[in-house]
């Protein structure tokens, strides 16, 4: 085979594998909207938790976040009133 085909290859599936790996998993991810509904159990960092990354849970009463993705995940109010980021989805 050709070296310079052998080259590119190894360097696309490189490229593939680095991708597949830094994706977000698609069902228990925060970080998108599609994925959090309201009545739903989830685990939130508080703004004040930001640091640590303390998890608070409750059940989602509003999503607040407008888009369909965001990267430090969609922000919600808990049915207690507390807003924070979605960092874990519960089933």
């Amino acid at each position: 085979m050709n070296v310079n085909f052998l080259n590119r290859y190894h360097f696309f599936k490189n490229v593939l594998i680095y991708i597949t790996m830094n994706l977000p998993s698609a069902m228990n991810n925060g970080s998108v909207r599609a994925n959090i509904k309201e009545g739903l159990k989830v685990g939130i960092v508080l703004k004040q938790d930001q640091r640590t990354g303390k998890i608070t849970q409750g059940v989602v009463k509003r999503i607040l976040t407008n888009s369909s993705t965001h990267p430090h995940g969609i922000k919600v109010q808990l049915t207690d009133g507390q807003v924070g980021r979605v960092k874990e989805i519960y089933l």
